[in-house]
């Protein structure tokens, strides 16, 4: 367990398709967003987004961050969320970064909430920003779109038998023992079905983990990333999990 957060490497992944209206702020407002480690990065991965998402990254790296805290690793294709952390996990783990964090470009996972899940670390293996325990909340989504979060994480929980409250949120800290240990090349998943499968395979492995209230707010501009793909993918995906001996 990483104990001196001050210190620690840290690496914020953040993937990115068509977010040129919301990746600027994000990124300044993440490097201005208080008491973080000294040593946060961050690595932006785009899916060859045609708006020009890419450039602005590259123009931010060569001019306000060109001290080696900003990175972006281009994709030649949209290829989803699943394998956009995962090769972003693995980029930072050739680089012996100790703290990965997961963070959406559309300001719904707000950077104030950063330090303290951050120190979250001191207890936990991985940390989760959860809409879903006293004290979190979502701000800005209709009914459907509400239910069909909640009812997402309900029905996780009751087939895969575990505690934790908020399994389909994409806020989410993993130690390096974490990543270490699961095996990244066999996840598949996407969307809701790929946060869902990383908590269950690192509660199944014995990690601690632990749920830090968040809001969560809805994007203010840009087009989210839902389907009904996705929502599908993490219905049959939770009960392949249930019945396969391979964790």
């Amino acid at each position: 367990m990483v104990t001196e957060i001050s210190n620690m490497k840290t690496l914020i992944i953040i993937p990115t398709y068509n977010e040129s209206q919301n990746i600027e702020k994000m990124i300044r407002s993440i490097f201005n967003s208080g008491k973080i480690p000294l040593n946060l990065h961050i690595l932006v991965v785009d899916d060859n987004s045609p708006d020009g998402t890419a450039d602005i990254v590259k123009d931010l790296i060569s001019h306000a961050y060109s001290d080696g805290s900003l990175f972006l690793l281009s994709r030649k294709a949209k290829q989803g969320l699943g394998t956009a952390y995962i090769e972003g996990f693995q980029w930072g783990l050739t680089r012996d970064y100790e703290l990965f964090i997961e963070m959406d470009a559309d300001f719904s996972h707000k950077p104030e909430y950063l330090p303290p899940m951050i120190e979250q670390t001191h207890q936990a293996d991985f940390v989760i920003g959860s809409r879903y325990v006293p004290g979190g909340g979502v701000r800005g989504w209709g009914f459907f779109r509400k239910f069909i979060s909640m009812a997402g994480s309900l029905y996780a929980r009751v087939i895969l038998g575990l505690p934790i409250h908020d399994l389909t949120g994409g806020y989410n800290l993993w130690t390096r023992p974490v990543l270490d240990h699961l095996e990244l090349n066999n996840i598949r998943s996407e969307g809701y079905a790929f946060q869902i499968e990383l908590k269950y395979k690192a509660f199944a492995n014995g990690f601690a983990w632990a749920e830090y209230p968040i809001v969560f707010e809805d994007r203010q501009a840009g087009k989210s990333k839902m389907s009904k793909r996705i929502i599908l993918e993490a219905i049959f995906r939770v009960l392949q999990m249930r019945f396969s001996s391979k964790r």
